[in-house]
Parts: C-alpha cells; sequence; structure tokens
C-alpha cells in the first residue's frame, strides 16, 4: 500500500516521519495507524513530532503495513528471529517470520549472525508485512571475519547504508556505552551481557578509544534521514542477573543514550531506547520513571525483563511478569524472551510461545492503561463462555489452534461444540449451566429480592 506514498516524498531530502510530523503533515502512514488505534490522526501526529510515537516504516520495505510504538497506543511486542553459525537456513528464518506474525508480532528483529546474511535478510524483508529491524553490528563482525579488531569506522557505516537500502526500518546500534563506563562494568556479577557492548568493549579497551558508534553518530543519522530508518539505542549495560539491576553502570549508559536521542530528534530521526534485561519486579517502575526523565520520554522498548534468574525452560513466563508490570507503567515495546532463552537458538515453536507469552502481557498491562477499546474482545469471550459458544471462543483466543486444540483433546466430536458443557465439570456440574437453570427456575423470586 505504500509505494504511491513513497513515490510523492522521492524528492524531499528528509524522508522521516518525524521530520513530517514536525511540519505539521499528516502523512498516509499516520492516518492508517491512527486509524486501527482507533484515535485521531492529529493525535498521532503530534506524538510523533514530541518524539513519544515512532513510525519504523523504511522508504524501501513498500509491502509493510504501518504500525507505531508509543506510550499514546496500545503495548507493541517484537519478535527476536535470526540464524546462527550452527543453524543458519533462510527458509527456517522465513518461517520463523510467518509464525510470528500469525501469532502476533508486531515488529521483528533478524539477529542472524551465521550463513549467508544478505540472503536471509532479504527473504525476511520481502516476506513481511512488519517492520523489521536488526543489529548492524553482527553483519560487520561477518564482514570482517570475526575479528573486531578489523573494525573501522567506514566499513561500519557502509553496512548501515546497505541494510537500509535493503529495507531495515529500525538499527539497534550500541552507541551509549563509552570507554569512561568500562570501571563501573567491572565491580558486576556478570560484566557485559549484549553481544553488541562485549564487542564494543573488546574493541574499546584493545585501542583505547571511543566507541566508533559514539564518534559516528551523525553519519549514522544521515543514512537514517536518507531512508526513515528508526535508530533503536541499545543498552549495552543492560542487567544480566538480579544482581547487576540498576546499577551505576546501567544508569551511566542510559544518561549517554538520552543525550543520543535528543541528537537524533533534532535532526528529524525517530528514535526509541532499550532497556534493561533482568530486573527484580519492585524496581521496573524506577526504572521506567528514570528512562523518561533522561530520555525525554522517546518510546521505551524492553527486553521482558525477567524477573528472576532461576526459571531456565521457563523464561518467556518469568518474563512476560516483568514485561507485563513494565507496560502497564509506560513502557511503548516488549522484546519477547522465548523457553530457549539462555539454553539455545530458538525455533519455530519456541517462536509461537514466547509471542504468546507477551501477547498476554501486553494485552493485560493495555487493559490496565484503559486503552481505548482493549477489554471489548474480553467482554466477548464472557458473553461466548456463557452462551457455550464454543467456535466463537476459539475465534476470541489469543491463540485460537491451542484453544482448539485443548477442547478438542477429549471432546472432538463436532456435536460437541454445540455441548452446554466442557470434559472438565461435565453435563451435570457446569456452574455456568447451573446459574442459568436458577434464573430460569427462580426468575421471579429474583425480581421479588430486588424489589425488596
Amino acid at each position: 500500500m505504500r509505494t504511491q506514498w513513497i513515490q510523492e516524498r522521492q524528492n524531499d531530502p528528509i524522508k522521516t516521519q518525524l521530520h513530517y510530523a514536525k511540519r505539521g503533515i499528516i502523512t498516509e502512514e499516520m492516518r492508517y495507524i491512527a486509524n486501527i488505534e482507533h484515535i485521531d490522526p492529529e493525535l498521532v501526529r503530534k506524538e510523533v513530532a514530541k518524539g513519544r510515537l515512532i513510525i519504523p516504516a523504511n522508504i524501501n520495505h513498500t509491502n509493510l503495513v504501518p504500525m507505531g510504538i508509543g506510550v499514546a497506543l496500545r503495548t507493541k511486542i517484537n519478535s527476536n528471529i535470526g540464524s546462527s553459525q550452527i543453524c543458519n537456513s533462510a527458509q527456517e528464518e522465513v518461517e520463523k517470520l510467518k509464525v510470528s506474525i500469525k501469532y502476533g508480532a508486531d515488529t521483528v528483529m533478524d539477529l542472524s549472525t551465521g550463513g549467508d546474511l544478505d540472503k536471509i535478510r532479504t527473504a525476511i524483508i520481502e516476506a513481511s508485512s512488519v517492520p523489521i529491524g536488526t543489529v548492524p553490528m553482527y553483519q560487520i563482525l561477518h564482514d570482517v571475519q570475526n575479528d573486531v579488531l578489523k573494525l573501522d569506522i567506514p566499513t561500519m557505516l557502509a553496512t548501515l547504508e546497505k541494510q537500509a537500502r535493503q529495507g531495515v526500518s529500525y538499527f539497534t546500534i550500541h552507541c551509549g556505552f563509552l570507554l569512561a563506563h568500562m570501571p563501573a562494568v567491572s565491580k558486576r556479577k556478570m560484566g557485559v551481557v549484549s553481544r553488541g557492548g562485549s564487542l564494543m568493549a573488546s574493541y574499546m579497551l584493545h585501542y583505547h578509544r571511543e566507541n566508533p558508534f559514539y564518534e559516528a553518530f551523525d553519519e549514522i543519522l544521515k543514512i537514517c534521514q536518507k531512508y526513515d530508518v528508526s535508530l533503536s539505542l541499545g543498552d549495552s549495560l543492560r542487567p544480566g542477573c538480579l544482581a547487576d539491576a540498576s546499577d551505576e553502570a546501567q544508569f551511566a549508559e542510559l544518561k549517554v543514550l538520552g543525550e543520543l536521542a535528543k541528537r537524533a530528534y533534532e535532526a528529524d530521526v525517530q528514535v526509541m531506547i532499550e532497556g534493561p534485561g533482568h530486573v527484580p519486579l519492585n524496581q521496573i517502575e524506577r526504572n521506567v520513571k528514570l528512562q523518561k526523565e533522561y530520555c525525554n520520554e522517546a518510546p521505551f522498548y524492553v527486553l521482558g525483563p525477567l524477573v528472576t534468574d532461576i526459571a531456565a525452560g521457563y523464561d518467556h513466563i518469568a518474563s512476560a511478569i516483568g514485561a507485563c508490570v513494565a507496560a502497564w507503567k509506560g513502557v511503548a515495546m516488549l522484546c519477547y524472551v522465548t523457553p530457549k532463552e539462555h539454553l539455545g537458538l530458538p525455533n519455530a515453536k519456541d517462536v509461537r510461545e514466547g509471542i504468546l507469552a507477551y501477547k498476554i502481557a501486553a494485552h493485560a498491562a493495555d487493559i490496565a492503561r484503559g486503552r481505548i477499546k482493549a477489554r471489548e474482545r474480553d467482554d466477548a469471550m464472557s458473553d461466548a463462555r456463557y452462551a457455550f459458544n464454543w467456535n466463537k471462543q476459539f475465534e476470541l483466543a489469543l491463540d485460537p489452534d491451542r484453544a482448539r486444540e485443548y477442547h478438542d483433546e477429549a471432546l472432538p466430536q463436532e456435536v460437541f461444540k454445540e455441548a452446554e458443557f466442557c470434559s472438565m465439570c461435565g453435563p451435570k456440574f457446569c456452574s455456568y449451566k447451573i446459574t442459568q437453570d436458577i434464573f430460569k427456575q427462580y426468575g421471579d423470586k429474583v425480581k421479588e429480592l430486588e424489589q425488596a
């Protein structure tokens, strides 16, 4: 749908949604988002112009369906996919993408580190109706034969430009981790747990010079202006365990990210801020408040956070608990965690489990925040349950396939789709049915009690 929209902007030197919003222009993407979010297009424009809402929509990803990330909208979730040096099939990554979109991911990040990275990324973008994000550092490292010490700024910028041309809608850039932060990192239990952050640490300490992403930030902004690539300022020093949460290193980097976010905003480049990975439940609200304070309310995009370190195999649940609280308190997008977190590369089944855990967290938070029409589906589900409308219940479920599968394990015949009971209570002990019979039989007495 965006082909014609983009053609009309081809002569504009800066093509970002923020550029248009600051000048009072409501783009077609803004109108589309306003319609699906049930809000005024002018509100979308104002939120984009303030930097509190971003619309990741690279001009070269024309089959993308517009979506927005910001506290004025419903909470979004991101799905991470990507190859490794051990498993690197483009077909498998496209399958993960399709599963992600089917079950409700709003954006997808390609974190591939193995195989033909350009081929994999191109296949993902061509197959995707949602914005695709990347961590360009992974390809940069791949292109210098996995030797971070060969990294230089021209190579780095060339990779960013190539990915922008391919249609990547947002980059995670590890630009806020500075050489001066290393003493604080050395005091941690787990040091640097971000892959991009650890690579920057290797580079900075070897050459004893500043982070090249920080040094080249203005050049990065020029690339983003040309293709409307949003920046997701990465938290290299996110805590990787509860013991390191909310420490000196984490917040020192967050302040730098806030300064860089301001520079991006002034250059008309859309920006969001990435947030911590492992945070105790009682510290989540403080983390959200400090991010808003340091980063001028730029959308906050968090990984989890995980509220315990001992849920290996179930980290999608441990992190969804933290994600729900974070979204309730004002986080705009949640990065999902799968059951394989800390254990291995997720497959399509793990992707499904991670997305559904996060759809539940995001939806619960939207209800708590009073998002427009957030509870309509829940109320419709209640009506369907009370009416024993099983097919409607399946349709309204966040995962219709799983709901139908569990129902049909015990009662697979189609006749039971009309039954006024399930296999839990059976025909004689269903509370819904008993309640309905009570009101049918004693309706007059209930009216008498009401009048009395």
